[in-house]
């Protein structure tokens, strides 16, 4: 099969591997046929992390299964189904409540299960990971490429939102104009956030948020948006999502929370130890700070329900589609800001 493997950075390309096969009772192969490439996949294509080169990434598959182990009952062959970013078991402690991220029998979509940016992967727990979309929606380009979000950056953002404490009348500050960010304006709309003000330094990227349900936005970065949101919220929101995951970002969110807030981080912590934290910040106001790698499968069913009844549409996020021929295109547009987030058909 062919799949997109890292070289080195700023280089991925395309390479013959071998096709995953079933190994182990509780797998299944899925054919994958949309995918995307992810904000945090920048981070190893800047250099900015570590990665081996002549790996498989990517970790957004959504697909059709082709064969399934023996023990296996929630799916079958032919079944349209989305996976969250990583692979868990559905019954361990973890998954039980809900923290399926830290599965004691987690697995990633990475080596030999394939990379999520090929042509085939293989769910080493199939069910325990992958969702199934039902069979009246398994073929409407419109609504899968709706649904592909649910496989990370629409769960994420609701995560942050979760995280945050957002609920009915909420006023709510959301950090970050990437797909992240975005889908956590739907997400706090979702929840019933009375006012969603959008920070970001993209003009387009904020009138997509405004579309989204944001009441108003912010452009800016450091003192200059911490001072406009404070001004906003008389003295700072009770509610901050942080979606960005760089050191400046969060370090904005502890200057703008209110005393006594609540800030939920999603974003992966790159530059903290390098930057810093505003810790006393955080213990000096009584804030508090939840959140982490966001358990997508976790809140899975619910964001399905809403996207397939039409009241959650985060769709817009893909503003670019390429094949996997075009992989390094898609990094590239991603990297150079040039795409929110890019859609990719193997």
């Amino acid at each position: 099969m062919r799949a997109a493997v890292f070289n080195a950075p700023g280089d991925v390309g395309i390479e013959e591997r071998p096709r995953p096969e079933i190994e182990a009772p509780t797998d299944a192969i899925v054919r994958v046929t949309h995918t995307a490439v992810c904000g945090s996949d920048l981070w190893f294509y800047r250099g900015d992390s570590d990665r081996d080169p002549g790996s498989p990434v990517g970790h957004e598959p959504m697909g059709i299964v082709k064969e399934v182990g023996d023990e296996v009952t929630s799916v079958a062959p032919g079944d349209r189904v989305l996976a969250p970013f990583v692979i868990s078991c559905g019954e361990c402690e973890f998954c039980r409540k809900g923290l399926h991220t830290s599965c004691v029998n987690g697995d990633s979509w990475g080596g030999d299960n394939g990379g999520g940016q090929g042509e085939y992967v293989r769910s080493t727990r199939a069910d325990g990971t992958l969702v199934r979309v039902p069979d009246r929606h398994a073929d409407d380009e419109e609504t899968l490429r709706s649904l592909l979000p649910l496989t990370d950056v629409l769960g994420t953002g609701h995560h942050a939102a979760v995280s945050a404490g957002v609920e009915a009348g909420s006023t709510v500050t959301v950090i970050g104009d990437g797909a992240v960010g975005l889908c956590g304006v739907l997400a706090a709309r979702r929840l019933g956030a009375e006012r969603i003000i959008a920070v970001g330094h993209h003009e387009d990227r904020l009138e997509l948020a405004e579309s989204f349900g944001a009441t108003e936005t912010v452009s800016g970065r450091g003192e200059a948006a911490v001072d406009r949101i404070r001004e906003l919220t008389y003295g700072g929101p009770n509610h901050v999502m942080e979606c960005v995951g760089a050191a400046s970002a969060m370090n904005t969110a502890i200057d703008a929370v209110r005393p006594g807030g609540t800030i939920g981080y999603v974003g992966v912590p790159h530059g903290v130890n390098d930057e810093g934290l505003d810790v006393f910040g955080l213990f000096g106001d009584n804030v508090t700070l939840a959140g982490g790698v966001a358990p997508v499968r976790a809140y899975a069913e619910e964001l399905l329900v809403d996207v397939l009844q039409g009241t959650l549409d985060p769709a817009p996020i893909f503003t670019e589609t390429v094949s996997l021929d075009e992989i390094d295109e898609g990094y590239r547009m991603m990297d150079e800001r040039e795409a929110i987030k890019v859609l990719v058909k193997p």
